[in-house]
């Protein structure tokens, strides 16, 4: 397990659920890793640690300065960081839409545009082995009922991914993006915590995913390595669905 050695990366929103994680496996793979949240002290133990938050630009730049100094440079950039919102078109006001944009959208902007110089230097002495991936959701590709907003900033995520792959090429930096499923995360135990009825609420959640269960954020984070490593050297523009089949299965109803 590692073909990350030697290897740098930076995780956006790594303090918990997915992002977790990510750095997780990433160092365990051989990865030396940073993290990059809003509270320092909620990252986890054995990598660096710097507080950012996505929405505010000078902090970015700060954070992903003092990330890249403490590495010594910059190979693998994972923007997860991002925020929930439920409810249809005309269940959150104006401040709710530019808060959610702002930090899963515009804040992905920020922090990918603030890494740039370290990643293409890595991608100037190897072409491949900077990459750049970004979290989006199976809710860029399916309508999910009461994630208006959020569906609208993951589907702006992968249009994102897609561009700026197009763009980066020639920079010798890959740019995917990978696709979850509800996944089993703090952000859905605190929506469940909060429904009428969490137990069936669960259960609904975990039968309209196909393999009848969340997604957990290990089998999200695996897909995220290799989409990051380098053995994914070819494979850019490209969106990898861990959603359990929820995306291209239409599978009949069990008797």
């Amino acid at each position: 397990m590692g073909d990350f050695e030697g290897m740098t990366a930076l995780v956006t929103g790594g303090a918990s659920g997915i992002g977790a994680a990510i750095a997780a496996e990433l160092t365990a793979r051989g990865a030396r890793v940073a993290v990059l949240d809003r509270d320092r002290a909620e990252a986890p133990a054995g990598g660096v640690a710097v507080q950012a938050d996505v929405t505010d630009d000078a902090s970015v730049r700060a954070a992903v300065a003092e990330a890249v100094t403490a590495l010594g440079g910059l190979d693998v950039l994972v923007n997860n960081a991002g925020i929930g919102a439920v409810g249809g078109v005309a269940d959150n006001d104006d401040a709710e839409w530019h808060h959610v944009l702002d930090v899963n959208v515009v804040g992905l902007a920020r922090v990918t545009r603030a890494a740039l110089p370290a990643l293409r230097e890595a991608g100037a002495r190897e072409p491949g082995r900077a990459a750049i991936v970004n979290t989006c959701s199976i809710a860029a590709t399916a309508g999910l009922p009461s994630r208006v907003l959020y569906s609208a900033s993951k589907g702006a995520v992968l249009s994102l991914s897609l561009a700026m792959a197009a763009d980066l090429l020639g920079d010798g930096i890959r740019v995917n993006a990978v696709n979850p499923g509800t996944a089993d995360t703090p952000w859905i135990g605190r929506l469940l915590d909060q429904a009428s009825d969490p137990d069936g609420e669960r259960a609904a959640l975990e039968a309209r995913q196909p393999h009848g269960r969340l997604v957990s954020a290990a089998e999200v984070a695996h897909a995220v390595a290799y989409l990051a490593g380098p053995g994914a050297g070819s494979t850019t523009g490209t969106s990898l669905a861990v959603d359990g089949g929820m995306q291209g299965l239409r599978l009949r109803p069990r008797a």
